[in-house]
């Protein structure tokens, strides 16, 4: 078995147990949700901006697409809603960042 068989072995462990649901294009995949502060200053002002990612594999990511609306099975308080997908970010070590925008 090579290493990246072995990696996709324990992230699906992983997933199973901690993951977070989405619903892209009526199909649920399992992922993680995080939403950082990025919060810049702008002269004396802070701003409250944020930048929620939803991180997937990268086989679960075939037919992801910008433009697609993803739903996020939390409460809201912990993330959970409709959003906008974005853009993708993969980051070459078999997952993929999609980058997403809260759907008012």
């Amino acid at each position: 078995m090579s290493f990246r068989e072995l990696a996709e072995d324990m992230d699906a462990q992983i997933l199973e147990s901690l993951g977070d649901i989405a619903t892209i294009d009526g199909r649920d995949i399992a992922g993680f949700l995080s939403i950082p502060w990025l919060q810049p200053k702008l002269g004396r002002i802070n701003t409250g901006i944020r930048e929620p990612h939803f991180a997937i594999r990268v086989h679960d990511a075939t037919g992801v697409a910008i433009g697609q609306i993803v739903s996020i099975d939390l409460p809201e308080q912990d993330g959970g809603g409709r959003y906008d997908l974005v853009g993708l970010e993969p980051d070459g070590t078999g997952w993929v960042s999609l980058i997403l925008r809260l759907k008012r």
